[in-house]
């Protein structure tokens, strides 16, 4: 897979090989969105606003943070938000709400991490628009939800769409699985958002850092510089495991080892979960890893967005509750 993705920023020869592929999965793809705009296959609304976080790039750019950060946004404005999502990497295949309590193995890392870092209402579902039916039955009082992921999931409606983007932009431009892309770029959505500076993509800033603290599963809080000088080993089973060890590099921290796993890696019989060695991870990953090991240190990520995106984001926000979906009372 990492092959792939090294390919996947350049037109080189495994590219171009995978180029006639890339075709068939771009007829497909547009086939399909045509269903959909013809009605021959169907969108369902429910009645509140949906904005949905999502990318165009395969592989993961960052979107549950992005989805994190307007959760809380909402929270401070006063409109209560709800979560939905597919649960990606769960074992379980019904419609369930998520709580602080559940496992990943049940439910899914990110929608685990989000239920249990925002404390709001949060439904996994195999189809996007049954997870938003139960959350709305069992919270009848949620103003808006956010669909973690979904971009290209169009059987749900949508009021605002948010894509996203890391520092590797849309990679070499070609569809899967010659490129990294699910759908051509550009495409139109509401709003996008970029970390870095990637090439040919227009929108609003958006910086991550690490926060200036760690904590364990059993609540204990300290500061990262307090890591400073001891041994640690890094683990993190994400999108881009490189760029967190890259970050607790640069705020001083010695890796011993640091330990690149697939993106929602479960952790289970590892050989890393035994051993005295002081585990440093995501978030994302500790919600699976503190049921082993729970004096893992846990580094949250944080967001500095462009406060004009929470601006435009308000925007479009207020015209849709004022509108089809009810008077906006925040």
């Amino acid at each position: 897979m990492r092959a792939l993705r090294r390919a996947w920023l350049q037109r080189g020869a495994l590219a171009w090989a995978l180029w006639p592929l890339s075709l068939v999965f771009g007829l497909v793809a547009g086939g399909r969105r045509a269903a959909y705009r013809h009605g021959l296959l169907k969108t369902q609304r429910v009645d509140v606003p949906v904005v949905v976080v999502g990318n165009v790039v395969a592989g993961g750019a960052g979107k549950t943070p992005v989805v994190m950060a307007v959760v809380q946004h909402l929270l401070a404005r006063g409109l209560a938000p709800g979560v939905i999502s597919r649960g990606y990497g769960r074992r379980t295949s019904d419609c369930r709400e998520v709580t602080a309590t559940s496992r990943a193995t049940e439910v899914g890392d990110e929608p685990l991490l989000v239920a249990r870092s925002c404390g709001v209402p949060v439904f996994v579902a195999p189809r996007r628009i049954d997870a938003a039916r139960a959350l709305l039955a069992a919270y009848p009082g949620t103003r808006v939800l956010v669909c973690d992921d979904g971009l290209q999931h169009l059987a749900i409606g949508r009021d605002i769409e948010i894509c996203v983007f890391d520092e590797r932009g849309i990679g070499n431009g070609w569809l899967l699985p010659a490129g990294p892309l699910r759908e051509p770029w550009p495409r139109a959505v509401d709003l996008v958002l970029r970390a870095g500076e990637p090439a040919a993509i227009d929108g609003f800033a958006v910086q991550r850092r690490l926060a200036p603290y760690a904590h364990r599963g059993d609540g204990r809080r300290i500061e990262l510089a307090a890591l400073r000088g001891r041994p640690l080993t890094a683990v993190a089973g994400v999108a881009r495991p490189e760029a967190f060890f890259e970050m607790l590099r640069a705020q001083g921290l010695h890796l011993n080892r640091a330990i690149a796993l697939p993106d929602h890696h479960d952790f289970r019989g590892d050989a890393i979960l035994s051993g005295s060695a002081e585990l440093v991870c995501t978030e994302k990953d500790a919600v699976k890893l503190w049921q082993s090991r729970p004096g893992a240190w846990a580094v949250p990520l944080e967001l500095d967005v462009d406060p004009a995106f929470w601006q435009s984001l308000d925007g479009l926000l207020d015209a849709k509750l004022s509108s089809a979906h009810g008077p906006e009372t925040s």
